[in-house]
């Protein structure tokens, strides 16, 4: 079935931060504080409800009202998260051109799959991908291997001629993992804690057009290790 290309939703694929932002902001009202700017909730995305809570409300998961604000935090984002998501810039462009050459490509997300399905229709993506792994299909979440590689069982590959892209430590983590090359999206959501040159990335990318690059390389990887055999 050939090889497969995997990528992160948050952060990687499409950006999500502007309705993630404002589900903060909604929120933020609700409790009586201003609205943030989406510069300083933006490097907070893709660390989930827990990250945005911290920056929003300054509460962590051992918070007595921890699990109170989540479930109103989701409530909010329900009903704003198909307003503005996007492709990242140039990203369509590499779907295309990756569909084009054969190789297929799939999901793996930490998000729930009653926000993550619905957000891909709504971009039309749904009957393009190979698969789509979302964090409450599978027992363990990212950083752990287990949506990675429940995603190869479902476009029938082996995880060694997969490669997976994300923008977070636990995507590089769950990659490496799973047995699969990784690539760090340093045009992601990242804070000023992260530290993407030590996640151990095979390769790294501050802009989506340098994906292609990687995936040329990473083939040619792949075309050498099978003429060693």
């Amino acid at each position: 079935m050939g090889n497969l290309v995997l990528f992160d939703l948050d952060g990687t694929l499409v950006d999500t931060a502007p309705d993630l932002g404002l589900a903060l902001n909604l929120q933020r009202k609700r409790h009586g504080l201003p609205f943030l700017d989406q510069d300083i909730i933006r490097p907070y995305a893709s660390h989930g409800s827990k990250g945005l809570l911290a920056i929003g409300f300054n509460i962590t998961p051992e918070n007595a009202n921890f699990a109170a604000m989540r479930d109103e935090y989701l409530a909010l984002y329900e009903e704003v998260y198909t307003r503005t998501p996007m492709l990242f810039e140039g990203m369509e462009t590499l779907l295309q051109r990756m569909e084009s050459a054969g190789l297929r490509w799939g999901i793996v997300t930490n998000k729930p799959r009653r926000f993550s399905a619905p957000l891909l229709a709504a971009l039309k993506l749904e009957q393009r991908m190979a698969c789509l792994v979302c964090a409450d299909d599978v027992p363990r979440a990212k950083p752990h291997p287990d949506s990675l590689l429940a995603a190869c069982e479902q476009a029938g590959v082996l995880p060694g001629v997969c490669i997976y892209i994300g923008d977070a430590q636990r995507d590089i983590a769950a990659g490496i993992a799973a047995g699969m090359p990784t690539v760090a999206a340093l045009y992601g959501y990242l804070d000023q804690a992260d530290r993407p040159l030590e996640w151990g990335a095979d390769y790294v990318v501050h802009e989506v057009a340098e994906i292609e690059t990687c995936l040329v390389a990473w083939q040619e990887r792949l075309a050498d290790r099978c003429e060693e055999h």
